[in-house]
């Protein structure tokens, strides 16, 4: 607990004196751990199929195998079989993450301030204005995100415009729609208890799993093509 004070310090201090850049750092190192997340994930799923099955000792490995094995995806599916999906590990895909948290972080940054400013919460509305932040949030700013997120990764990967076409027809549908199962509750936690200055950090915070998705998502498809 210490240790958290602390870095709450650090932050708030860094925060008063350059918001913007430390919303950008903090998104980016966010954005770097959920990628790594993911990538361990995958490794571990590969390193089972390399063995034939996971070890006795190896307890991830055996837990996620086991998933697989109960859960077999269909070829339809978003997240292909694990030996079709990439390397273990990749810093460029890490960089990647980082660099997308990092430039997408003060339009975030913006478009909460412009929400805090439409929709003010008082004591007599709390509730009601941050439902209304929630709604704006989710069905503007999530479906330009996912937009914005698809788009940027395609192009940093090499792809064009066929790339880009083909990943929204192929998986931009199923991963809003996961988005509306996972951030409308937290949104309404953000909006209504956080302050605005950890609003982008406890959205990225949450988001570590909600990233690691995407990484999944967005490699998976890669791996396909």
């Amino acid at each position: 607990m210490a240790i958290v004070s602390r870095l709450i310090q650090k932050f708030n201090a860094s925060y008063a004196e350059k918001p913007l850049l430390t919303t950008m750092i903090t998104n980016a190192v966010l954005g770097g751990i959920a990628d790594t997340v993911a990538q361990n994930i995958t490794a571990i799923r590969e390193r089972a199929v390399r063995k034939g099955g996971p070890g006795k000792d190896d307890f991830f490995a055996i837990e996620i195998h086991e998933l697989d094995r109960k859960n077999r995806l269909p070829s339809t599916d978003i997240v292909p079989p694990s030996e079709r999906l990439p390397p273990p590990f990749d810093f460029e895909r890490l960089t990647r993450f980082m660099a997308y948290g990092f430039l997408m972080a003060p339009l975030q940054l913006k478009w909460f301030g412009l929400l805090a400013r439409a929709f003010p919460i008082t004591k007599t509305s709390g509730t009601g204005q941050a439902l209304k932040r929630v709604a704006c949030d989710q069905f503007i700013f999530a479906p330009f995100g996912l937009t914005c997120f698809f788009t940027f990764m395609t192009i940093a990967e090499g792809g064009g415009k066929k790339e880009i076409i083909r990943k929204f027809q192929d998986i931009y549908v199923p991963t809003l729609k996961a988005n509306y199962v996972l951030w409308p509750a937290v949104q309404i936690i953000n909006f209504r208890v956080m302050p605005i200055q950890f609003q982008l950090p406890f959205v990225s915070t949450i988001g570590i799993a909600w990233t690691a998705y995407l990484s999944l998502t967005n490699s998976a498809e890669r791996a396909r093509e």
